[in-house]
């Protein structure tokens, strides 16, 4: 609805027509609130102005309007300025012209002349205009000025709040009227607006340079405590590596707490060790959880908690192990109560005092993040790899010299093969390990992340390098000097066909005659002699080694066909144990993954599996009290594996034990066989206690 104002004119009225819901056709609002209509005999009648000029108002069958002239409500304004009426509201702050705004209506009679005009605020209500600058302006940042002490007190502002962030607390930063107090002192009565204060400042600077600059004490609550950036560092160190750290304080979210960002190119450097000790102000936390995470009957002994933790914190020295180890030590010591590492229950220590690890590429954008790093080195495996191929490969580029990673090789043309490649990338240490690789019909040089990955590779490499200038083919030469009938008795085998079993054992022969001559190789001269004493002694191994593989084959074709004979239901359980047992004995490839050295010992279990198979049917009880221990064993060992990292090799002393589990089948079920060491489960729960990370 539009208003009218009356124009104070002699029985003229100023009206606007009104144009609200339900309102009768052409009428208006005048002066006071009257409603009427222009009179029909009016020019107006038909194409009704929004404003009109009325003389005289009659009442007839309505309130009409008579003598008429059209008007615009900006004439109004200037004419009758001693007779309108002007109100203010919604005063506020606007950052683009830098003053109090507010808006302007303005009415005659209660005639809206003017509905809603932005008007400077300051000359108006000065008092209202300087608390909103300095609240806005000067107190919450909201104002664009170049003036060095507001950017210097912003700066200190963030540093503080970012503190509380990483302190996880709301009252380190003194509040806003803190703030408002200290500018309210210092800008005098007049400044009401950016203009205002530039003018001020302009003189005032010179002769107080630093009047309104903050200090850090000011900004911190006196009831924060001892709270320092040094407790809440910006980076990580882990040896030559330097990691950013972030903090974020949002319970819930996956990254709330601490955040290390570490690039991707030197994540196969980075280990676990420290983290779990966190930054030195959560340490306390991280330690009082702990403590409150063990077992009642142990934890009762240290209560409180927090006075515990602050006792160990004191006598600990940080970093040098794994932070249960530590604690449980140190717990002894203070109370004598047995503890130990794995008594800490770390499910129960809350995700926010747990390190978040956010892996970021070259241009700090992130990739992945989790809480175990193990996991994301997984996840990020080939992206790491090819992280190292495009540094090596930058190296080459920059200094001139030859590519790190070759392919296609089919014999050894690459000089010396470093057995470490460092460069720098992004300003970070980036180090990886060159080895060849087998690739079937040549062989590649490629970087791995790890020395045990290395080695890996690199003894495989070799022999298929090797194995690729052999002249005479030690796999066909044994096939060609067999008789079909020898041949006939090889067929029964897990490989498919009878080469494949060749090839496996020709495989294993030149494994056995590397190690017997130090390999593998690094450089072109001792890649030579390798070659040159493993080709003049691998026809005639192999030929030996597919003679012994003929001898293992015939133990094992004698375990299946009395296993398929043992068809009692009540020894099916049994029967499945031995089935899963031959299964891991004799797989495709046995011969190259148990090596010569151990055939005869392979040998000795397959006898030792046919024993088994007969006293079965005729001592149940006794066979599966037995194969329940081997297999409580079992799940010791796959227990072990799952500590391991995934991805990774497994370290050979792992893999020893498994064949202590063998050694330890031949005691109970073939013990006349005799072992190839003292063994029992204790020494198997005692060796892997030992290989457990």
């Amino acid at each position: 609805m539009k208003d009218v104002k009356d124009t104070g004119r002699e029985g003229g009225r100023s009206t606007a027509r009104e144009g609200g819901k339900g309102a009768a056709k052409n009428e208006y609002l005048g002066a006071r609130n009257a409603r009427f209509a222009v009179f029909p005999g009016s020019a107006l009648f038909r194409k009704p102005p929004r404003f009109v000029m009325s003389a005289e108002l009659v009442e007839t069958s309505r309130l009409w309007a008579r003598v008429n002239a059209r008007i615009e409500p900006e004439w109004i304004e200037p004419l009758a300025e001693h007779l309108v009426k002007r109100t203010y509201s919604e005063p506020h702050w606007e950052k683009d012209q830098a003053a109090v705004m507010a808006y302007e209506k303005v009415t005659l009679y209660g005639v809206p002349i003017v509905a809603q005009r932005k008007v400077n605020y300051g000359r108006i209500d000065p008092g209202t205009s300087r608390e909103l600058f300095i609240r806005n302006a000067l107190v919450e940042g909201d104002w664009r000025t170049h003036h060095k002490f507001f950017a210097d007190n912003r700066r200190l502002l963030t540093e503080v709040e970012e503190l509380e962030h990483r302190a996880r607390r709301r009252d380190i930063l003194v509040d806003d009227e803190t703030l408002f107090d200290f500018y309210d002192q210092r800008v005098p009565e007049h400044v009401v607006s950016g203009a205002h204060f530039d003018s001020w400042w302009k003189h005032k600077r010179r002769e107080q340079p630093e009047l309104l600059d903050f200090e850090r004490e000011m900004l911190i609550n006196e009831k924060a405590g001892a709270v320092t950036k040094d407790d809440y560092p910006d980076s990580w160190r882990q040896g030559r590596l330097k990691f950013r750290v972030t903090y974020q304080f949002e319970p819930g979210a996956d990254a709330d707490g601490v955040t290390v960002h570490i690039p991707l190119q030197v994540l196969n450097q980075v280990t676990e060790e420290g983290f779990d000790w966190q930054i030195p102000g959560l340490r306390g936390e991280v330690v009082t959880e702990l403590i409150r995470s063990l077992p009642k009957p142990i934890r009762r002994n240290y209560v409180p908690a927090p006075d515990f933790a602050r006792a160990f914190l004191e006598r600990a020295v940080p970093l040098q192990e794994p932070l249960p180890v530590t604690l449980a030590r140190e717990l002894q010591r203070m109370v004598g109560v047995p503890v130990t590492a794995d008594d800490f229950d770390l499910a129960r220590v809350p995700e926010h005092l747990k390190v978040t690890f956010r892996i970021v590429d070259e241009r700090r954008r992130k990739l992945a993040e989790d809480k175990d790093l193990e996991a994301l080195r997984l996840r990020l495996k080939p992206k790491a790899r090819r992280a190292l191929s495009e540094a090596a490969a930058a190296t080459a580029g920059r200094t001139g010299g030859d590519a790190v990673e070759r392919t296609g090789l089919k014999d050894w043309t690459i000089g010396t093969l470093s057995r470490v490649f460092e460069t720098r990338r992004a300003g970070q240490p980036v180090k990886a390990y060159p080895a060849l690789v087998d690739d079937g019909d040549s062989v590649s040089v490629r970087l791995f992340d790890t020395e045990a990955e290395q080695a890996e590779a690199m003894w495989r490499g070799t022999r298929r390098l090797i194995l690729l200038n052999i002249p005479v083919n030690p796999a066909k030469f044994a096939s060609d000097r067999m008789s079909n009938q020898q041949k006939l008795a090889l067929s029964a085998n897990p490989h498919g066909s009878v080469q494949a079993l060749f090839d496996d054992c020709a495989t294993a022969s030149a494994d056995r005659l590397i190690a017997d001559h130090g390999g593998p190789a690094w450089d072109e001269e001792s890649f030579r002699k390798l070659y040159d004493r493993v080709r003049a002694d691998l026809v005639d191994t192999t030929v030996r080694t597919v003679d012994r593989v003929g001898q293992v084959l015939a133990a094992w074709q004698a375990c299946e066909r009395r296993l398929k004979s043992t068809t009692s239901p009540a020894l099916a359980g049994n029967v499945e144990d031995v089935r899963e047992q031959l299964a891991w004995l004799v797989p495709p490839g046995f011969v190259t993954r148990t090596g010569l050295r151990r055939l005869p010992d392979l040998m000795r279990y397959l006898v030792a599996v046919d024993r088994r198979l007969q006293q079965m049917p005729t001592s149940v009880q006794r066979d599966t009290t037995r194969m329940e221990k081997v297999r409580e064993m079992q799940d010791e060992y796959a227990w072990l594996l799952e500590q391991l990292p995934a991805g990774r090799p497994v370290p050979q002393e792992v893999r020893d034990i498994r064949w202590m589990i063998e050694e330890l089948r031949v005691s109970y079920f073939a013990h006349a066989l005799g072992t190839a060491y003292p063994v029992s489960d204790k020494r198997i729960v005692k060796a892997i206690d030992a290989a457990a990370p």
